[in-house]
């Protein structure tokens, strides 16, 4: 949970110098949030952590010597607990469900916003996901033009198809148990036969599962 006096150190990770240096200025500006080292490939990265402690990873996909989807997963087998935002660009597509089996807990387009960045940064220290919904959009128009894409079928309950939709739109147990009048324990009960039940690890893979199979609409 974030507090006032809260300071978060961030690392970035980008093989574009230029890219890395805009961003570093952005994040420095937010008063919770500091960046305290920048790697421009996966070793780098993983090296770095190893010495210097962080809290948030903005990790870019495409990279040379070792590459965002391998670099996550290493990370986050050593630091469970790291929380990465994964660096995107339209076209990315193909490799959002390796970052989410990963482990990453949002993404974030390159060309967002300073709002965007902010709110991505504190959904992520929150314990929550979080993903740009102009990438939602994207990811979902190209389902949709995806011939071969059939919905399974599983067996979910009214009641937790609307749970799912709830936490799409980035709600907490307790934002959910409000607006649905249900104790917060209820809710992660809910929540737990979802992830059983959809075969889904975490909230990222849960959102990405959501949309594949047109549970939800973004």
């Amino acid at each position: 949970m974030m507090t006032k006096t809260s300071i978060y150190n961030v690392m970035i990770v980008d093989d574009h110098a230029l890219f890395r240096n805009g961003l570093k200025l952005l994040l420095n500006s937010f008063k919770e949030f500091k960046v305290v080292a920048e790697a421009s490939n996966g070793t780098e990265f993983l090296n770095t952590i190893d010495v210097l402690p962080v809290d948030v990873v903005l990790l870019d996909i495409d990279m040379p010597e070792m590459n965002g989807i391998e670099a996550a997963q290493k990370a986050l087998q050593k630091f469970p607990d790291l929380k990465i935002i994964t660096l995107s660009m339209y076209g990315d597509e193909d490799y959002y469900y390796k970052m989410v089996e990963a482990g990453v807990c949002g993404f974030l387009l390159k060309d967002s916003d300073i709002d965007e960045v902010h709110a991505a940064l504190c959904s992520v220290i929150e314990g929550k996901s979080y993903f740009s919904q102009e990438l939602l959009q994207n990811l979902l128009r190209n389902i949709k033009n995806t011939e071969d894409n059939p919905t399974e079928i599983f067996d979910l309950s009214a009641r937790e198809i609307e749970i799912i939709a709830l936490i799409c739109q980035g709600l907490s147990n307790v934002e959910i148990g409000e607006k649905l009048f249900l104790s917060k324990r209820t809710v992660e009960k809910h929540r737990a036969n979802i992830l059983e039940k959809t075969d889904t690890k975490n909230t990222a893979s849960l959102v990405m599962f959501a949309i594949k199979n047109k549970i939800v609409v973004v």
